[in-house]
């Protein structure tokens, strides 16, 4: 079973990205992200969203069914 949270070094790994610039995206809230207990996590929806964003601006095309 896939972790529905991420520390942002995990999600850094996970979008090829290094720590900082995920820090810069939840700053920016282009990343969404949650505090709780002094620990930051990023939800695997705002990846999964940030990542299809992120495609949709380079004009890459997602066909149905792809994973």
């Amino acid at each position: 079973m896939e972790p529905l949270f991420y520390r942002p070094k995990d999600a850094a790994v996970l979008l090829g990205m290094s720590r900082t610039a995920v820090f810069r995206l939840i700053k920016t809230g282009e990343l969404k992200s949650i505090k709780d207990n002094g620990y930051r996590l990023v939800p695997r929806w705002a990846l999964v969203k940030f990542a299809r964003e992120l495609e949709s601006r380079a004009g890459l095309a997602r066909t149905e069914g792809a994973a």
